[in-house]
Protein backbone atom coordinates (compact mmCIF):
# COMPACT_ATOMS: atom_id res chain seq x y z
CA UNK A 1 0.00 0.00 0.00
CA UNK A 2 2.64 2.38 1.19
CA UNK A 3 4.72 1.95 -2.00
CA UNK A 4 1.37 2.58 -4.22
CA UNK A 5 1.14 5.84 -2.49
CA UNK A 6 4.16 6.27 -3.30
CA UNK A 7 4.31 5.79 -7.08
CA UNK A 8 0.97 7.67 -6.95
CA UNK A 9 2.91 10.95 -5.35
CA UNK A 10 5.41 10.55 -7.79
CA UNK A 11 3.10 10.08 -10.79
CA UNK A 12 1.01 13.55 -9.58
CA UNK A 13 4.48 15.52 -8.80
CA UNK A 14 5.78 14.60 -12.18
CA UNK A 15 2.68 15.73 -13.73
CA UNK A 16 2.84 19.15 -11.97
CA UNK A 17 6.50 19.45 -13.00
CA UNK A 18 5.50 19.12 -16.41
CA UNK A 19 2.52 21.92 -16.02
CA UNK A 20 4.88 24.17 -14.26
CA UNK A 21 7.97 24.05 -16.04
CA UNK A 22 5.64 24.35 -19.75
CA UNK A 23 4.38 27.38 -18.06
CA UNK A 24 7.87 29.29 -16.75
CA UNK A 25 9.09 28.74 -19.78
CA UNK A 26 6.24 28.98 -21.75
CA UNK A 27 6.52 32.74 -20.83
CA UNK A 28 10.05 33.18 -20.52
CA UNK A 29 10.90 32.08 -24.03
CA UNK A 30 7.46 34.42 -25.25
CA UNK A 31 9.12 37.41 -23.56
CA UNK A 32 12.22 36.69 -25.47
CA UNK A 33 10.66 36.38 -29.01
CA UNK A 34 8.56 39.36 -28.34
CA UNK A 35 11.17 41.57 -27.39
CA UNK A 36 13.69 41.24 -30.34
CA UNK A 37 10.90 40.75 -32.42
CA UNK A 38 9.37 44.32 -31.91
CA UNK A 39 13.23 46.06 -31.18
CA UNK A 40 15.29 44.07 -33.50
CA UNK A 41 17.68 44.52 -30.51
CA UNK A 42 20.56 42.04 -29.60
CA UNK A 43 21.15 44.02 -26.38
CA UNK A 44 17.97 43.67 -25.10
CA UNK A 45 17.71 40.18 -25.74
CA UNK A 46 20.93 39.70 -24.22
CA UNK A 47 20.52 41.68 -21.11
CA UNK A 48 17.04 39.37 -20.46
CA UNK A 49 19.24 36.62 -20.66
CA UNK A 50 21.33 37.90 -18.08
CA UNK A 51 19.02 39.13 -15.85
CA UNK A 52 17.33 35.49 -15.55
CA UNK A 53 20.65 33.77 -14.77
CA UNK A 54 21.13 36.64 -12.26
CA UNK A 55 18.41 36.07 -10.24
CA UNK A 56 19.00 32.25 -10.42
CA UNK A 57 22.63 33.11 -8.81
CA UNK A 58 20.96 34.98 -5.69
CA UNK A 59 18.30 32.10 -5.00
CA UNK A 60 19.85 29.37 -5.35
CA UNK A 61 21.56 28.97 -2.37
CA UNK A 62 18.50 30.13 -0.69
CA UNK A 63 16.51 27.68 -1.90
CA UNK A 64 18.76 24.70 -1.80
CA UNK A 65 18.83 25.21 1.95
CA UNK A 66 15.31 25.52 2.32
CA UNK A 67 14.89 22.39 0.55
CA UNK A 68 17.08 20.78 2.72
CA UNK A 69 15.45 21.77 6.01
CA UNK A 70 11.53 21.89 4.82
CA UNK A 71 8.72 19.61 3.46
CA UNK A 72 8.98 18.62 -0.44
CA UNK A 73 5.32 19.76 -0.61
CA UNK A 74 5.36 22.67 1.38
CA UNK A 75 8.72 24.26 -1.11
CA UNK A 76 6.75 22.87 -4.23
CA UNK A 77 3.13 25.53 -2.90
CA UNK A 78 5.65 28.60 -1.86
CA UNK A 79 6.84 28.39 -5.67
CA UNK A 80 3.33 28.09 -7.23
CA UNK A 81 2.60 31.05 -5.49
CA UNK A 82 5.45 33.32 -5.96
CA UNK A 83 4.90 32.19 -9.43
CA UNK A 84 1.70 33.46 -9.97
CA UNK A 85 1.96 36.13 -8.38
CA UNK A 86 5.03 37.39 -10.36
CA UNK A 87 2.94 36.66 -13.41
CA UNK A 88 -0.41 38.53 -12.17
CA UNK A 89 1.66 41.64 -11.69
CA UNK A 90 3.22 41.25 -14.70
CA UNK A 91 -0.24 41.43 -15.98
CA UNK A 92 -1.51 44.22 -14.83
CA UNK A 93 1.57 46.51 -16.01
CA UNK A 94 0.65 45.05 -19.58
CA UNK A 95 -2.93 46.35 -19.44
CA UNK A 96 -1.78 49.47 -17.73
CA UNK A 97 1.24 50.90 -20.07
CA UNK A 98 1.13 50.67 -23.78
CA UNK A 99 3.35 48.49 -25.58
CA UNK A 100 5.67 50.84 -26.64
CA UNK A 101 6.49 51.87 -23.22
CA UNK A 102 7.14 48.66 -22.42
CA UNK A 103 8.98 48.01 -25.24
CA UNK A 104 11.55 51.37 -24.64
CA UNK A 105 14.73 49.73 -23.30
CA UNK A 106 15.27 53.16 -21.88
CA UNK A 107 12.41 54.06 -19.89
CA UNK A 108 11.09 51.93 -16.78
CA UNK A 109 8.57 50.02 -17.79
CA UNK A 110 10.76 47.74 -19.87
CA UNK A 111 12.87 46.43 -16.98
CA UNK A 112 9.87 46.27 -14.45
CA UNK A 113 7.96 44.47 -16.79
CA UNK A 114 11.18 42.12 -17.71
CA UNK A 115 12.12 42.19 -14.20
CA UNK A 116 8.99 40.95 -12.85
CA UNK A 117 8.61 37.70 -15.18
CA UNK A 118 12.52 37.02 -14.82
CA UNK A 119 11.77 36.61 -10.67
CA UNK A 120 10.00 33.34 -11.72
CA UNK A 121 12.95 31.03 -11.79
CA UNK A 122 12.55 27.35 -13.27
CA UNK A 123 10.79 25.04 -10.44
CA UNK A 124 12.96 22.47 -8.97
CA UNK A 125 11.14 19.38 -7.97
CA UNK A 126 12.23 16.30 -6.66
CA UNK A 127 14.35 15.11 -9.17
CA UNK A 128 13.79 11.28 -10.47
CA UNK A 129 17.24 11.72 -13.01
CA UNK A 130 15.68 9.92 -15.68
CA UNK A 131 12.52 10.83 -15.77
CA UNK A 132 12.22 14.00 -14.43
CA UNK A 133 14.76 14.87 -17.17
CA UNK A 134 12.32 13.36 -20.08
CA UNK A 135 9.64 15.46 -18.27
CA UNK A 136 11.73 19.00 -19.14
CA UNK A 137 12.61 17.51 -22.58
CA UNK A 138 8.95 17.49 -23.13
CA UNK A 139 8.44 20.54 -21.54
CA UNK A 140 11.21 22.33 -23.63
CA UNK A 141 9.71 21.08 -27.14
CA UNK A 142 5.82 21.81 -25.96
CA UNK A 143 6.68 25.38 -25.14
CA UNK A 144 8.87 26.21 -28.13
CA UNK A 145 6.09 25.78 -30.48
CA UNK A 146 3.37 27.22 -28.06
CA UNK A 147 5.57 30.79 -27.60
CA UNK A 148 6.15 31.04 -30.90
CA UNK A 149 2.48 30.14 -32.23
CA UNK A 150 1.45 32.53 -29.27
CA UNK A 151 3.36 35.50 -29.58
CA UNK A 152 3.11 35.11 -33.53
CA UNK A 153 -0.86 35.27 -33.35
CA UNK A 154 -2.14 35.74 -29.96
CA UNK A 155 0.47 38.99 -28.84
CA UNK A 156 1.95 39.25 -25.87
CA UNK A 157 -1.45 39.87 -24.10
CA UNK A 158 -3.01 36.90 -24.18
CA UNK A 159 0.49 34.88 -23.78
CA UNK A 160 0.56 36.57 -20.15
CA UNK A 161 -3.23 35.22 -19.59
CA UNK A 162 -3.05 31.48 -20.57
CA UNK A 163 0.84 31.77 -18.07
CA UNK A 164 -1.34 32.81 -15.01
CA UNK A 165 -4.37 30.71 -15.99
CA UNK A 166 -1.58 27.66 -16.34
CA UNK A 167 0.31 28.53 -12.97
CA UNK A 168 -3.01 28.51 -11.01
CA UNK A 169 -3.65 25.03 -12.40
CA UNK A 170 -0.55 23.90 -10.79
CA UNK A 171 -1.66 25.36 -7.11
CA UNK A 172 -4.74 24.12 -7.27
CA UNK A 173 -3.27 20.77 -8.23
CA UNK A 174 -0.69 20.84 -5.76
CA UNK A 175 -3.38 20.99 -3.14
CA UNK A 176 -4.55 17.54 -3.27
CA UNK A 177 -1.20 15.78 -3.81
CA UNK A 178 0.19 14.06 -1.06
CA UNK A 179 3.70 13.33 -0.70
CA UNK A 180 4.79 10.30 2.16
CA UNK A 181 7.70 12.40 3.40
CA UNK A 182 9.20 12.69 6.59
CA UNK A 183 10.17 16.21 9.00
CA UNK A 184 13.78 17.23 7.93
CA UNK A 185 15.83 16.81 10.49
CA UNK A 186 18.10 20.60 11.07
CA UNK A 187 22.01 20.16 10.41
CA UNK A 188 23.33 20.85 14.37
CA UNK A 189 26.28 22.33 12.80
CA UNK A 190 24.85 24.64 10.63
CA UNK A 191 25.60 27.56 11.91
CA UNK A 192 23.00 30.48 9.93
CA UNK A 193 19.70 29.48 7.82
CA UNK A 194 21.68 29.95 4.62
CA UNK A 195 24.76 28.05 5.66
CA UNK A 196 27.71 29.02 3.34
CA UNK A 197 30.22 28.08 5.94
CA UNK A 198 28.83 24.68 5.90
CA UNK A 199 28.24 24.41 1.81
CA UNK A 200 31.66 25.13 1.13
CA UNK A 201 32.95 23.01 3.88
CA UNK A 202 31.04 19.98 2.17
CA UNK A 203 32.88 21.21 -0.97
CA UNK A 204 36.11 21.73 0.71
CA UNK A 205 36.38 17.82 2.23
CA UNK A 206 35.91 16.56 -1.68
CA UNK A 207 39.57 17.46 -3.20
CA UNK A 208 39.01 18.17 -6.91
CA UNK A 209 35.40 19.70 -5.91
CA UNK A 210 35.75 22.92 -6.09
CA UNK A 211 37.71 22.76 -9.33
CA UNK A 212 34.89 21.18 -10.64
CA UNK A 213 32.47 24.02 -9.89
CA UNK A 214 35.32 26.05 -11.19
CA UNK A 215 35.40 24.97 -14.42
CA UNK A 216 31.62 24.73 -14.68
CA UNK A 217 31.40 28.67 -14.11
CA UNK A 218 34.58 29.43 -16.69
CA UNK A 219 31.95 27.13 -18.88
CA UNK A 220 29.14 29.33 -18.38
CA UNK A 221 31.28 32.06 -19.05
CA UNK A 222 31.38 31.13 -22.36
CA UNK A 223 27.96 30.00 -22.15
CA UNK A 224 26.77 33.27 -21.83
CA UNK A 225 27.21 34.17 -25.34
CA UNK A 226 25.01 31.33 -26.70
CA UNK A 227 22.66 32.65 -24.39
CA UNK A 228 22.93 36.08 -25.70
CA UNK A 229 23.09 35.48 -29.23
CA UNK A 230 20.91 32.09 -29.85
CA UNK A 231 17.49 34.05 -30.35
CA UNK A 232 18.41 36.52 -32.39
CA UNK A 233 20.30 34.11 -34.50
CA UNK A 234 17.20 31.98 -35.03
CA UNK A 235 14.89 35.08 -35.35
CA UNK A 236 16.93 35.94 -37.96
CA UNK A 237 16.40 32.81 -40.05
CA UNK A 238 13.11 32.83 -39.44
CA UNK A 239 9.64 34.21 -37.83
CA UNK A 240 8.15 33.56 -34.52
CA UNK A 241 6.06 30.62 -35.57
CA UNK A 242 8.74 28.98 -37.41
CA UNK A 243 11.25 29.53 -34.72
CA UNK A 244 9.36 28.16 -32.32
CA UNK A 245 8.90 24.90 -34.10
CA UNK A 246 12.36 24.79 -34.99
CA UNK A 247 13.28 24.58 -31.29
CA UNK A 248 10.94 22.24 -30.80
CA UNK A 249 12.75 19.64 -33.08
CA UNK A 250 16.20 20.84 -31.40
CA UNK A 251 14.83 20.12 -28.43
CA UNK A 252 14.09 16.45 -29.13
CA UNK A 253 17.96 15.98 -28.71
CA UNK A 254 17.09 16.48 -25.02
CA UNK A 255 14.87 13.25 -24.91
CA UNK A 256 17.71 11.64 -27.04
CA UNK A 257 21.05 12.52 -24.72
CA UNK A 258 18.52 11.62 -21.12
CA UNK A 259 17.53 8.57 -22.56
CA UNK A 260 21.02 7.75 -23.99
CA UNK A 261 22.24 8.54 -20.43
CA UNK A 262 19.24 6.57 -18.85
CA UNK A 263 20.05 3.53 -20.78
CA UNK A 264 24.16 3.36 -20.57
CA UNK A 265 25.28 5.67 -17.88
CA UNK A 266 27.74 8.05 -17.77
CA UNK A 267 30.93 5.05 -17.49
CA UNK A 268 33.30 4.51 -14.88
CA UNK A 269 34.93 8.01 -15.10
CA UNK A 270 31.92 10.52 -15.06
CA UNK A 271 34.30 13.60 -15.13
CA UNK A 272 35.99 12.82 -18.01
CA UNK A 273 32.62 12.39 -19.93
CA UNK A 274 31.71 15.58 -18.83
CA UNK A 275 35.02 17.29 -20.19
CA UNK A 276 34.68 15.15 -23.48
CA UNK A 277 31.08 16.27 -23.68
CA UNK A 278 32.19 20.32 -22.81
CA UNK A 279 34.78 19.95 -25.54
CA UNK A 280 32.02 18.20 -28.43
CA UNK A 281 29.61 21.22 -27.26
CA UNK A 282 32.46 23.79 -27.94
CA UNK A 283 32.77 22.10 -31.36
CA UNK A 284 29.44 22.53 -32.17
CA UNK A 285 28.99 26.03 -31.26
CA UNK A 286 31.93 27.25 -33.05
CA UNK A 287 30.39 25.26 -36.73
CA UNK A 288 26.93 25.54 -36.29
CA UNK A 289 26.85 29.22 -37.40
CA UNK A 290 29.24 29.08 -40.19
CA UNK A 291 27.14 29.67 -43.24
CA UNK A 292 23.78 31.20 -42.88
CA UNK A 293 21.91 27.79 -43.38
CA UNK A 294 19.05 27.10 -41.34
CA UNK A 295 19.68 23.28 -41.76
CA UNK A 296 22.80 23.69 -40.32
CA UNK A 297 22.15 25.72 -37.35
CA UNK A 298 18.54 23.21 -36.17
CA UNK A 299 20.43 20.32 -37.08
CA UNK A 300 23.78 21.46 -34.86
CA UNK A 301 21.17 23.03 -32.15
CA UNK A 302 19.82 19.32 -32.56
CA UNK A 303 23.15 17.69 -31.15
CA UNK A 304 24.38 20.66 -29.06
CA UNK A 305 20.62 19.98 -27.01
CA UNK A 306 21.43 15.80 -27.05
CA UNK A 307 24.70 16.99 -25.03
CA UNK A 308 23.09 18.86 -22.43
CA UNK A 309 21.52 16.18 -20.40
CA UNK A 310 24.75 13.94 -19.97
CA UNK A 311 26.94 17.33 -18.91
CA UNK A 312 23.80 18.00 -16.60
CA UNK A 313 23.94 14.74 -15.05
CA UNK A 314 27.85 14.00 -14.89
CA UNK A 315 28.11 17.06 -12.66
CA UNK A 316 25.38 16.13 -10.57
CA UNK A 317 26.17 12.40 -10.40
CA UNK A 318 29.76 13.26 -9.18
CA UNK A 319 28.10 15.93 -6.37
CA UNK A 320 25.84 13.28 -5.33
CA UNK A 321 28.49 10.36 -4.82
CA UNK A 322 31.53 12.44 -3.15
CA UNK A 323 29.19 15.18 -0.83
CA UNK A 324 27.40 13.81 2.37
CA UNK A 325 23.65 13.53 1.46
CA UNK A 326 22.43 15.83 4.03
CA UNK A 327 24.40 18.60 2.45
CA UNK A 328 24.06 18.18 -1.21
CA UNK A 329 20.95 20.57 -1.11
CA UNK A 330 23.52 23.59 0.09
CA UNK A 331 26.56 22.32 -2.07
CA UNK A 332 24.13 21.69 -5.39
CA UNK A 333 22.99 25.28 -4.19
CA UNK A 334 26.49 26.89 -4.31
CA UNK A 335 27.63 25.66 -7.04
CA UNK A 336 24.27 26.55 -8.80
CA UNK A 337 24.69 30.28 -7.73
CA UNK A 338 28.29 30.31 -8.89
CA UNK A 339 27.80 29.11 -12.07
CA UNK A 340 24.76 30.84 -12.60
CA UNK A 341 26.30 34.25 -11.98
CA UNK A 342 28.99 33.73 -14.65
CA UNK A 343 26.86 33.42 -17.86
CA UNK A 344 25.20 37.29 -16.86
CA UNK A 345 28.87 38.94 -16.75
CA UNK A 346 29.37 37.61 -20.35
CA UNK A 347 25.97 37.88 -21.59
CA UNK A 348 25.99 41.62 -20.35
CA UNK A 349 29.45 42.60 -21.88
CA UNK A 350 28.51 40.31 -25.17
CA UNK A 351 25.27 41.81 -26.01
CA UNK A 352 26.14 45.56 -26.44
CA UNK A 353 30.13 44.62 -28.42
CA UNK A 354 27.62 42.28 -30.55
CA UNK A 355 25.02 45.48 -31.20
CA UNK A 356 27.10 47.98 -31.46
CA UNK A 357 30.53 46.71 -32.93
CA UNK A 358 30.90 43.23 -34.19
CA UNK A 359 27.81 42.50 -36.10
CA UNK A 360 28.24 46.41 -37.78
CA UNK A 361 31.52 45.80 -38.54
CA UNK A 362 30.77 42.36 -40.08
CA UNK A 363 28.68 43.88 -43.00
CA UNK A 364 31.13 46.55 -43.86
CA UNK A 365 33.19 46.06 -46.74
CA UNK A 366 36.25 45.41 -44.58
CA UNK A 367 34.84 42.42 -42.57
CA UNK A 368 33.76 40.48 -45.35
CA UNK A 369 36.89 40.63 -46.65
CA UNK A 370 38.67 39.41 -43.74
CA UNK A 371 36.08 36.79 -42.68
CA UNK A 372 33.59 36.01 -45.61
CA UNK A 373 36.20 33.20 -47.05
CA UNK A 374 35.38 31.49 -43.61
CA UNK A 375 31.79 32.57 -42.53
CA UNK A 376 30.12 33.51 -45.89
CA UNK A 377 27.44 35.78 -46.03
CA UNK A 378 24.41 37.08 -44.60
CA UNK A 379 22.89 39.42 -42.43
CA UNK A 380 23.89 37.88 -39.21
CA UNK A 381 27.96 37.17 -39.90
CA UNK A 382 28.78 39.25 -36.67
CA UNK A 383 26.42 36.71 -34.45
CA UNK A 384 28.62 33.73 -36.15
CA UNK A 385 32.12 35.17 -35.78
CA UNK A 386 31.59 35.87 -31.72
CA UNK A 387 30.03 31.92 -31.98
CA UNK A 388 32.94 30.46 -33.34
CA UNK A 389 35.39 31.86 -31.01
CA UNK A 390 33.52 31.38 -27.87
CA UNK A 391 33.32 27.63 -29.24
CA UNK A 392 37.13 27.05 -29.75
CA UNK A 393 38.00 28.61 -26.28
CA UNK A 394 35.19 26.25 -24.66
CA UNK A 395 37.19 23.42 -26.89
CA UNK A 396 40.69 24.64 -25.15
CA UNK A 397 39.50 25.28 -22.25
CA UNK A 398 38.31 20.99 -21.54
CA UNK A 399 41.66 20.03 -23.45
CA UNK A 400 43.18 21.68 -20.76
CA UNK A 401 41.36 20.48 -17.49
CA UNK A 402 42.34 16.63 -18.15
CA UNK A 403 46.13 17.85 -17.65
CA UNK A 404 45.24 19.10 -14.32
CA UNK A 405 45.84 17.58 -10.67
CA UNK A 406 41.84 18.47 -9.54
CA UNK A 407 40.48 16.46 -12.92
CA UNK A 408 42.65 13.41 -10.88
CA UNK A 409 42.14 14.20 -7.51
CA UNK A 410 38.51 14.43 -8.18
CA UNK A 411 38.19 11.27 -10.80
CA UNK A 412 40.28 8.84 -7.85
CA UNK A 413 37.58 10.13 -5.27
CA UNK A 414 34.61 9.04 -7.03
CA UNK A 415 36.20 5.55 -7.55
CA UNK A 416 36.63 5.17 -4.01
CA UNK A 417 33.59 7.20 -2.37
CA UNK A 418 31.22 5.37 -0.65
CA UNK A 419 28.15 5.03 -1.46
CA UNK A 420 25.27 8.14 -0.20
CA UNK A 421 21.96 7.15 1.06
CA UNK A 422 19.38 9.41 1.57
CA UNK A 423 17.38 9.25 4.69
CA UNK A 424 14.43 7.24 5.32
CA UNK A 425 10.80 8.91 4.14
CA UNK A 426 12.69 11.49 2.12
CA UNK A 427 10.59 12.82 -0.95
CA UNK A 428 13.57 11.19 -3.83
CA UNK A 429 12.13 7.76 -1.84
CA UNK A 430 9.09 8.43 -3.79
CA UNK A 431 11.02 8.37 -7.35
CA UNK A 432 12.37 3.90 -5.96
CA UNK A 433 10.19 2.49 -8.12
CA UNK A 434 10.62 4.14 -11.49
CA UNK A 435 14.87 4.23 -11.04
CA UNK A 436 15.25 0.65 -10.19
CA UNK A 437 15.76 0.37 -13.94
CA UNK A 438 17.83 3.59 -15.13
CA UNK A 439 21.17 4.18 -13.85
CA UNK A 440 22.36 6.95 -11.88
CA UNK A 441 23.53 9.79 -14.50
CA UNK A 442 20.17 10.03 -16.13
CA UNK A 443 19.43 13.16 -17.42
CA UNK A 444 19.27 15.94 -15.14
CA UNK A 445 16.38 18.74 -15.27
CA UNK A 446 16.92 20.80 -18.63
CA UNK A 447 15.71 24.38 -18.89
CA UNK A 448 15.77 26.85 -21.36
CA UNK A 449 18.97 28.56 -19.50
CA UNK A 450 20.86 25.13 -19.94
CA UNK A 451 19.51 24.94 -23.68
CA UNK A 452 21.17 28.17 -25.11
CA UNK A 453 24.33 27.22 -23.18
CA UNK A 454 23.59 29.45 -19.81
CA UNK A 455 24.53 26.42 -17.73
CA UNK A 456 26.74 23.53 -17.29
CA UNK A 457 25.98 21.31 -14.43
CA UNK A 458 24.46 21.45 -11.00
CA UNK A 459 21.15 22.16 -12.14
CA UNK A 460 18.98 20.53 -9.74
CA UNK A 461 18.92 21.85 -6.01
CA UNK A 462 17.71 18.54 -4.56
CA UNK A 463 19.00 15.52 -6.14
CA UNK A 464 18.51 11.46 -5.75
CA UNK A 465 20.94 9.83 -3.57
CA UNK A 466 21.65 6.99 -6.19
CA UNK A 467 25.31 6.92 -6.94
CA UNK A 468 25.91 4.67 -9.65
CA UNK A 469 28.03 5.73 -12.62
Amino acid sequence: MQRTAAKTAFTNVLLNTLIANVTTSFLWFALTFWVYIETRSVLATGIIGGAYMLFIAFFAMIFGTIVDRHRKHTVMLLSSVISAAAFLVAGVLYLWQPEAALLDLGGPWFWLFALVILLVEEDKRANANGLVGTVQGLAFLVTSVFSGLSIGFLGMGWTLAIAIAAMALTFVHLLFIRIPEGTPEPDPTASSALDFRGSVKAIRLAPGLFALIIFSTFNNLIGGVYMALMDPYGLTLFDAQTWGFALAFASTGFLIGGGLVAKFGLGAKPMRTLLLIVMAMGLLGAVFMLREWWPLYVIGMWMYMALVPPAEAAEQTIIQKVVPFDRQGRVFGVAAAMEAAAAPVTAFLIAPIAEFLIIPYMRTPEGDRHWGWLLGEGEARGIALICLFAGLIMVVAGGLAFLTRSYRKLTDLYAHAPAQEAGEGEVDAIASPSLEAAPSGASAPIDPVSARGGRAGADGIEAPGDDRA
